[in-house]
C-alpha cells in the first residue's frame, strides 16, 4: 500500500501562481534529470496515477510526462524541503528525461573544479557494455568478451584472490586497488549475463526491507 502523508500535502506552499517547483531525480543513481513545476491538481494526479504529471508554464496547461515520447517517470518516492516549497521526485524512468534525448536536462558545462570527475558506476557499465556491441581493436575490455564466459569468470576469481591478499598485507591502498579491479571485471561478468546495476540495486534494497522489518520485530 502506498504511504501518503496528507498533512505534509496541506503544508506545502505553492506560489503566487499557484505552482511549485518539482526536482525529479534517477531513483537509481540519483542523478537529477529535470526541474518542473506542479499545482496542487498535478501533484494529485502524480500521486493517484504514480507517474509525474507538471504544470507547463509555456502552455499553461496540464503535462503529462511521457504522454507524447512514452518516456514515463514512475514515481518512487516524493519529498518536500524544510520551508516546504520544492519537492524532490525521485523517479523510474523509462527513457531519456529530456527532450534533447539526453538522460538529463542537465548536460551544459558553465564551472567545474581542475580535479572534478565526471564518475559514476553507471557510466562506467554503459562503457563497458558499449565495448562488448562495439567491438573496438586493442581494447582489453573487448578482449575479455572475446574470450568468453570462461576468462571472464578466471579474471573475477584472480581478482577476489588479489583483495584478500591485499587485506592480508594491512595495505589499504592495495586493497583499495584490487578491489576496484574486481569490481571492473564483476561489472564484465554482469555484461556478460544481461545483469544491470539496478538488478543489483533491487536485490540489496529487499534485503534493507527484510532487515528493518526483522529489527522492527526484535524491538516489540
Amino acid at each position: 500500500m502506498n504511504n501518503i502523508n496528507q498533512d505534509q500535502i496541506e503544508k506545502l506552499k505553492f506560489d503566487d501562481k499557484g505552482l511549485i517547483p518539482a526536482i525529479v531525480v534517477d531513483y537509481y543513481t540519483k542523478e537529477v534529470l529535470t526541474l518542473a513545476y506542479m499545482n496542487k491538481e498535478s501533484l494529485q494526479i502524480s500521486i493517484n496515477e504514480g507517474k509525474t504529471c507538471f504544470y507547463s508554464r509555456s502552455r499553461q496547461e496540464l503535462w503529462r510526462k511521457g504522454e507524447t515520447s512514452k518516456n514515463y517517470q514512475h514515481i518512487q518516492s516524493i519529498k518536500t524541503d524544510c520551508d516546504n516549497d520544492a519537492l524532490i521526485v525521485e523517479v523510474i524512468k523509462d527513457g531519456p528525461a529530456c527532450h534533447t534525448g539526453s538522460e538529463s536536462c542537465f548536460f551544459n558545462d558553465i564551472f567545474s573544479k581542475e580535479n572534478y570527475k565526471d564518475f559514476s558506476i553507471d557510466k562506467l557499465y554503459e562503457l563497458i557494455k558499449g565495448r562488448k556491441i562495439n567491438k573496438t581493436e586493442g581494447s582489453y575490455t573487448t578482449y575479455l568478451f572475446n574470450s568468453g564466459i570462461d576468462k571472464i569468470l578466471k579474471k573475477v576469481g584472480e581478482e577476489c584472490t588479489e583483495v584478500i591478499i591485499g587485506a592480508k598485507n594491512d595495505s589499504n591502498k592495495e586493497t583499495i586497488y584490487e578491489i576496484a579491479d574486481l569490481l571492473y571485471h564483476t561489472l564484465v561478468l554482469m555484461v556478460e549475463k544481461n545483469i544491470t546495476i539496478d538488478d543489483i540495486k533491487d536485490e540489496l534494497a529487499s534485503r534493507a526491507v527484510i532487515d528493518k522489518k526483522e529489527k522492527q520485530k526484535s524491538m516489540k
